[in-house]
């Protein structure tokens, strides 16, 4: 017969194991909530890598990032047109940096700019110190500040991100909620075609080394008519469609009626 002593302990050894089991099951839960909350967030997590190892070059016109220093002229020239900056509240949805939202609050907009980069946001902060433009930056996912802010923006902007992204129907979806009702939506990404993946890929990344190699997946561009239709899935109403080119004797981008491989949508919201 054991002593009252042993009972005792082999009661105390019990509920601890119990213990013990109860809590680390309970780690386990929430480690699968945390699991399935990240798997639920509309992100690739190696895109979000790959840009985090560059992001300390962001604000490099010299870098890997000196397309977007080259083309944002004319993608903020693009906007300012037909939807007029100056006094707008306006989102920038995978900001990055900061390049786009920067030169659309120098033309007079209260900007916003949202990316699920860390590090790419804290470079955008710190280049407000010399900059002096007057831009807020959160870390959000575009789907959950839709849920937060539905009908809150005069114009939205969502730039060469939508090739990166699991979902980029709901990506729209979510630019769409976040624009005020007459509001505009803007888009621009790559097409999927042969000639885009000889210039987007093999030209860009290979042979004229514009991009680092595996900046982009062919499977993941969007042809015109695909993005369309999420636009019209989520209420938006397309006004127009131009194309972009990179002419590479004379090193320059420009705006025109070709589509092929980079492309720009406006849409506004109904």
């Amino acid at each position: 017969m054991p002593t009252l002593v042993e009972t005792k302990h082999k009661c105390f050894q019990r509920q601890n194991r119990y213990m013990r089991w109860q809590s680390s099951s309970r780690f386990a839960t929430f480690r699968a909530y945390l699991s399935n909350k990240h798997t639920m967030t509309n992100a690739d997590p190696l895109e979000l890598e790959k840009f985090s190892q560059l992001a300390h070059r962001w604000w490099d016109p010299s870098s890997e990032f000196k397309p977007l220093h080259e083309i944002n002229p004319l993608r903020l020239d693009y906007i300012n047109r037909i939807a007029p900056l100056s006094g707008k509240i306006v989102l920038d949805v995978g900001c990055g940096g900061g390049i786009l939202a920067e030169s659309m609050a120098a033309l007079g907009a209260q900007v916003t700019g949202i990316d699920l980069g860390d590090k790419a946001l804290q470079v955008a902060k710190l280049h407000l110190l010399e900059s002096g433009r007057q831009v807020e930056y959160h870390n959000i996912a575009v789907e959950d500040l839709a849920a937060e802010q539905p009908g809150h923006y005069d114009v939205v902007t969502c730039m060469e991100l939508l090739e990166h992204v699991p979902d980029p129907g709901s990506t729209v979806q979510a630019c769409a909620q976040l624009a005020k009702p007459g509001g505009h939506v803007f888009f621009s990404t790559l097409n999927r075609n042969p000639k885009s993946y000889l210039f987007a890929v093999i030209g860009a990344e290979y042979l004229l080394k514009l991009l680092p190699r595996g900046t982009h997946d062919y499977d993941k561009f969007i042809k015109p008519s695909e993005l369309a239709q999420y636009c019209r899935d989520a209420g938006l109403d397309v006004n127009d469609i131009t194309g972009m080119s990179y002419h590479p004797l004379y090193k320059t981008y420009s705006l025109g009626k070709d589509t092929d491989v980079n492309y720009l949508f406006a849409c506004h919201r109904d």
